[in-house]
């Protein structure tokens, strides 16, 4: 699954040039929004949410929806309210003792029902798809795992079932949504925070940007900005714990033995917060990954979409969202905090980590 999941992505654009131009758009139906609230102050998870939903959305269903559109705001709804859920003390002591807690009261009961109702949407759009099923114009990621399906030789083991397109949509889709939306939150706030870093990415933006339309080819000459970026994901750190992994075999690792099966949970956190390895791992320091010339530089230590073969399968897209929609951002607005906000860097209890609600003034800047 992970490798046909790469593969379609791989057609349908990612990292290049067809998918930019879907985010590019994005940017502007997001702008409107903004710009709606005519610089009063709003809370902007939903709204953002609902941006990098449509990018993931135009790959897996072939089309967009209204930020307001009632379909969209249920499913960003069930999917938050399990993140948060998933890392309340029910869910970790569900997950420890299921035989006793099963049956206690609590909000880790929402979860599969949750899940279930939006395997549902999904079933009943591949269903609505296969009807119209044409294998010489596959327009959507879906399209194509059905075709696949139809191809794949009858077994008692079939990959490319209803079950495995169900569940492959869904991690994708939230995927896909919430961890960059999560991370642009954190930007956002730390831009209000620090208005000095803010300024000097717009001062880089007017430079090379201008007021033309951000392209993904401008990061090479915005060396700061990218710092900032990476600085943003670093210090926002919003998979602690990355996901639950397994051994495939028994393995050795640092004198421990580890046998087959065992689960492990690789600490991100421990790595992004590594003193060896940033100066400042505490704060919020573009300069962790500049040279003393202003020069962009890699940082071995920034892992935030893990290693290895089980990485993140969505990182090459989201570097390019991330860039694409907060240099587009700060090119359109200046963010401040409403007037006697105080602004808190304490990150939220979920699955993952966005940062405290807050809400925000996005002052034009044309």
């Amino acid at each position: 699954m992970r490798r046909f999941t790469l593969s379609t992505l791989r057609d349908f654009g990612m990292g290049k040039r067809i998918i930019e131009d879907k985010v590019t758009e994005e940017c502007q139906h997001l702008i409107k929004v903004f710009k709606s609230y005519k610089g009063k102050p709003f809370e902007n998870t939903m709204i953002l949410n609902s941006a990098l939903a449509n990018i993931m959305a135009s790959i897996l269903f072939g089309h967009r929806f209204d930020y307001d559109d009632l379909k969209l705001r249920r499913l960003l709804t069930i999917m938050n309210d399990n993140i948060r859920i998933m890392g309340s003390p029910m869910v970790l002591l569900y997950n420890a003792f299921p035989s006793l807690v099963r049956w206690l009261p609590g909000s880790h009961r929402e979860v599969n029902p949750n899940i279930q109702e939006m395997h549902t949407f999904i079933r009943e759009t591949f269903t609505k798809q296969r009807k119209q099923l044409d294998v010489n114009d596959q327009r959507n990621f879906i399209d194509v795992f059905l075709v696949k399906q139809k191809e794949e030789k009858p077994n008692p083991e079939l990959y490319f079932n209803d079950t495995n397109l169900t569940v492959l949509v869904a991690d994708l889709y939230t995927a896909g949504m919430e961890s960059t939306s999560t991370t642009l939150r954190w930007g956002l706030l730390l831009m209000m925070k620090y208005p000095k870093i803010q300024k000097n990415v717009q001062k880089e933006i007017e430079k090379v940007i201008g007021s033309r339309k951000s392209h993904l080819i401008h990061r090479k000459e915005m060396p700061y900005t990218d710092a900032v970026i990476h600085e943003i994901q670093r210090f926002g750190n919003i998979a602690p714990t990355s996901v639950p992994h397994a051994t495939i075999r028994d393995v050795t690792f640092n004198g421990f033995f580890i046998p087959k099966g065992t689960q492990v949970i690789p600490l991100l956190y421990s790595v992004l917060r590594d003193k060896e390895h940033f100066e400042k791992p505490e704060e919020f320091y573009p300069q962790h990954f500049l040279d003393s010339e202003g020069n962009f530089v890699k940082n071995e230590a920034f892992i935030p979409f893990s290693a290895g073969k089980r990485s993140c399968a969505g990182e090459t897209l989201a570097k390019m969202e991330l860039f694409l929609f907060f240099t587009t951002l700060l090119q359109n607005f200046t963010f401040q905090a409403p007037p006697g906000a105080k602004l808190d860097l304490t990150g939220a209890a979920g699955l993952t980590t966005p940062p405290l609600k807050y809400e925000i003034c996005a002052i034009p800047r044309n």
